[in-house]
């Protein structure tokens, strides 16, 4: 018996699938998920899930939001979700290196070094998806 991984946005079921395994960006790190986990909420960083379904991996760039486990079930609640398939690897480093040097300018404001923060944050995690 594997994991039934169920990851949705918004406006719509964006991946319905069995995983063996399951690694979630949580806010205090990456929790990883096996079959029979013990049932939890958790919140959930802009970052990359990986899935792995026998020995392959898959990585979806998720854009925050929370993840539920019970009973072998994977539910994702995420504000925005893109698979590595579909993310152009040098368009993905090329906003990433923007939004990290405009991260580290002095002259931010307050909300604009939070606007900045996010806008690195979205970038790494797309970035990541796509060079795995």
């Amino acid at each position: 018996m594997s994991l039934e991984v169920l990851i949705m946005t918004p406006d719509k079921v964006f991946l319905k699938e069995k995983a063996e395994e399951i690694i979630l960006p949580t806010n205090t790190g990456q929790m990883g998920v096996l079959k029979n986990h013990a049932p939890l909420v958790t919140a959930l960083e802009v970052g990359v899930i990986l899935l792995r379904s026998n020995t392959s991996w898959s990585n979806v760039a998720v854009m925050g939001g929370f993840g539920i486990v019970k009973d072998n079930v994977v539910t994702v609640l995420v504000n925005g979700a893109e698979s590595a398939e579909t993310i152009d690897k040098a368009q993905a480093e090329k906003n990433f290196l923007e939004a990290q040097k405009r991260l580290a300018q002095p002259s931010l404001s307050g909300k604009e070094k939070i606007e900045a923060n996010f806008a690195f944050k979205r970038a790494r995690a797309r970035f990541q998806a796509a060079r795995s």
